[in-house]
């Protein structure tokens, strides 16, 4: 029986130990968030639009512009009920529906306290807070 040589074992150590050194080298770039291509600032994903959207509603609202924000709710609403619940095979309440109505019920939370407010604002902090599970949860679906 011939046993390898220290010779033969150290250059396949090194090899063995560089592997693993680049693979923990490059473990925290795994680990990173992935990168979402835009185009004019909104995310070229799924979601990207409702995002978008949302961002423009929140904005309007921190203005002080009630009315542009509730428009831009009512907007948000029907172009996410056309695409995403009876946009065909490809809509997320046929692919997920229980992401829909998660998605939908934060959206709902988001836009209603918006586009129903008669004349006084709602309460900023609760608008934020519903904005940003809103946010979260289209994280979900892209």
């Amino acid at each position: 029986m011939t046993y390898p040589s220290y010779r033969t074992i150290r250059p396949l150590l090194a090899l063995v130990f560089a592997f693993l050194t680049a693979c923990a080298a490059a473990a925290p770039a795994f680990a990173q968030e992935k990168k979402v291509a835009q185009k004019n600032g909104v995310d070229i994903s799924k979601m990207g639009a409702y995002r978008a959207l949302a961002q423009h509603i929140y904005t309007e609202f921190q203005r002080g512009d009630i009315a542009a924000a509730a428009e831009l709710g009512t907007v948000l609403e029907r172009v996410w009920d056309k695409a995403e619940e009876y946009g065909g095979d490809t809509a997320l309440a046929k692919t997920n529906r229980q992401l829909f109505d998660e998605i939908d019920k934060a959206m709902d939370q988001f836009i209603t306290p918006i586009t129903d407010a008669k004349g006084k604002p709602p309460d900023p902090a609760k608008v934020k807070a519903a904005f940003n599970f809103y946010l979260e949860k289209l994280k979900q679906a892209d």
